[in-house]
């Protein structure tokens, strides 16, 4: 009896053993040091590219055939006169961006009233010929356009600029991770994480007139004003941003 209590006692021993000895190897794995940086780069440059927005709004009080016929008739005509004025060989192009038609009521208490039959076509401009923005706009609002409600700058080749600057950024990112592994008597032994961003905005606020009404019109025409409304398109700025740490040895 003595003997078997003996033989149980050296294998708990053993299997205590055991444990502690994968405990040991779990908790004394050495982590990795490494080295975070960041870096970035920038340009100005022009735009060479601008999209316009058109609407024409139309009502009519008793049918919604009529204010949609209006709507036609007028919208027909701005589609045409920039159409005459866009290159399409160059990329230019104009296309419908919406089109509503609607009752508009008003309430009394609890009374509904119909007010109207309103009907509004948007059409976007996209076009190189950065010169005649201001052209489009005046004759757009003369064809009968109510509304002048958005106008961005852009750059054709955006991609380009930002790939260009991501690797600029990116070597400027190793550099400096070498710089300070140098100092601190140790080198770079690969990548632990690489995180990337660009983006782009309008570095001074473009000029833009909004939803001109028939009066300022008129009173253009009185004038003998022939001068097309000034649009200043200022420059985009494009930002790469580069996020990364480096294992070191």
């Amino acid at each position: 009896m003595k003997k078997t209590l003996l033989v149980v006692t050296v294998l708990s021993l053993f299997a205590g053993c055991a444990t502690l000895s994968t405990q040991a190897v779990t908790t004394n794995t050495p982590e990795r040091g490494y080295i975070s940086v960041s870096a970035s780069a920038n340009t100005e440059i022009a735009p060479d590219v601008v999209e316009i927005s058109f609407a024409v709004q139309t009502s009519d009080n008793k049918s919604m055939q009529k204010a949609t016929q209006l709507n036609k008739e007028t919208s027909d005509r701005v589609y045409s006169v920039l159409s005459s004025m866009l290159n399409t060989a160059n990329g230019d192009y104009i296309k419908t961006a919406d089109f509503s038609a609607s009752p508009v009521y008003s309430y009394s208490g609890s009374k509904r009233n119909l007010d109207k039959y309103e009907v509004s076509n948007r059409v976007i401009v996209h076009t190189k010929s950065l010169e005649k923005v201001g052209t489009m706009i005046d004759k757009a609002i003369e064809a009968g356009a109510t509304n002048v409600d958005n106008l961005t700058f852009s750059v054709s080749n955006y991609d380009s600029q930002c790939n260009e600057l991501l690797g600029i950024a990116t070597t400027k990112a190793q550099t400096r991770a070498a710089f300070l592994a140098k100092n601190l008597s140790t080198s770079l032994n690969g990548v632990r994480t690489f995180d990337v961003s660009c983006n782009a905005n309008n570095y001074g606020t473009p000029r833009m007139y909004m939803a001109k009404n028939m009066l300022s019109a008129v009173a253009d025409e009185a004038s003998g004003s022939s001068s097309p409304t000034t649009i200043s398109k200022g420059v985009i700025k494009i930002n790469a941003n580069v996020n990364a740490s480096f294992y070191v040895k």
